[in-house]
């Protein structure tokens, strides 16, 4: 019995060794596709988000199960066009129809007539529930907003973009605090903000409403400025990182700052990776001067980048906003619809061919 004890002891460290060997392995093979994407013609958002989501799965998401339902959401959307239409002259005509069916495939209840039968295709809804992955980092996830139907404002732009660009016609992801939106446009409305949290197309007057964007994070584009495709997937980058931290509690302190470094080349005023780097290197220093033998230089360096990086933050514009705030604000667009909506994208009326 003692014996066969000490065989399980023995053997319990070199699994947990192993498994952690394995997760490094996962999250480094992501990072070298990521880089790859980042550095390649094709800008394959929606492959960034399945790699990134995959890694911290420990390769067990089903990618296959989710393009399928990726699929078959294009083919409702496809459905949806060829059913309605909208009173719009212009010659974009096309992609403002597109844009418009994506809108409304992931905020309203649909019927559809297919094969003689008529269903109805049900809307995404928020999650309120740790709406920032506080609790469990796959909660921002696409993956989890196709399972479950509920997702926060991470996974609902995220999934408009793939659908987006499923379908040919361009959409730009675009930050607020601790939020993400979409920005499109069209040769009649110009630039617009798609809200897919409260189902609108909120003016900038709204995402400026949060009291926390300073003048200086529009001047700096860290806030409300359309990102490109690169952007994008620096936020995937990002991501991949974030969850790396959040799977070794930020043990492995060098993958993580590899991980920022990367999205930085690529979007220098990212105000996540540059959070998390300074959230990475205050773990540094904290075990540095936990050391029985501190090396006091390596601290003071350490701090002096920390210090740099959260002066040239609020430089930027940054100003961190509290839950209860950020909460209140998403409710705001609902309670002053009138105040806040675009009425000319919302008057555009669809109409049954």
């Amino acid at each position: 019995m003692l014996k066969n004890i000490i065989i399980i002891m023995l053997f319990i460290p070199f699994f947990v060794f192993s498994q952690v060997n394995q997760e490094k392995t996962n999250y480094q093979k992501a990072f070298t596709e990521l880089v790859s994407i980042l550095e390649s013609d094709n800008l394959d958002f929606k492959r960034a988000v399945l790699i990134t989501e995959n890694a911290y799965f420990d390769n067990l998401l089903d990618t296959n199960e989710i393009n399928e339902k990726i699929l078959f959401l294009k083919n409702i959307i496809l459905l949806y066009i060829s059913n309605t239409t909208i009173k719009y002259t212009e010659k974009d005509k096309q992609n403002v129809e597109k844009l418009g069916a994506v809108f409304t495939i992931l905020t309203d209840t649909i019927s559809i007539q297919a094969n003689n039968k008529l269903w109805y295709h049900l809307p995404y809804t928020y999650d309120f529930e740790d709406i920032w992955g506080k609790q469990e980092w796959s909660n921002m996830f696409v993956s989890k907003l196709l399972t479950t139907n509920k997702g926060n404002c991470h996974s609902l732009p995220f999934l408009y973009k793939i659908l987006a660009d499923e379908l040919g016609v361009e959409a730009h992801l675009a930050l607020a605090p601790n939020h993400i939106y979409i920005k499109t446009k069209s040769e009649e409305y110009g630039w617009y903000n798609t809200e897919l949290t409260s189902a609108m197309f909120p003016v900038d007057t709204w995402i400026m409403a949060s009291g926390y964007i300073h003048l200086n994070a529009i001047q700096s584009s860290l806030y409300m400025s359309a990102l490109d495709d690169k952007q994008s997937i620096a936020i995937c980058m990002t991501d991949l990182a974030e969850g790396y931290a959040r799977k070794t509690n930020f043990t492995d302190p060098d993958f993580i700052l590899m991980c920022c470094d990367t999205a930085l080349k690529y979007y220098p005023n990212y105000v996540n990776a540059i959070l998390l780097k300074i959230k990475t290197q205050k773990y540094q220093f904290v075990t540095e001067l936990n050391k029985t033998k501190p090396d006091t230089q390596k601290a003071d360096k350490l701090f002096a980048e920390m210090e740099l990086l959260s002066t040239n933050l609020y430089l930027l514009g940054y100003r961190q906003m509290p839950k209860e705030m950020y909460l209140d604000w998403l409710i705001s667009l609902k309670l002053e619809r009138e105040r806040y909506t675009n009425k000319k994208i919302m008057n555009t009326e669809k109409q049954k061919k």
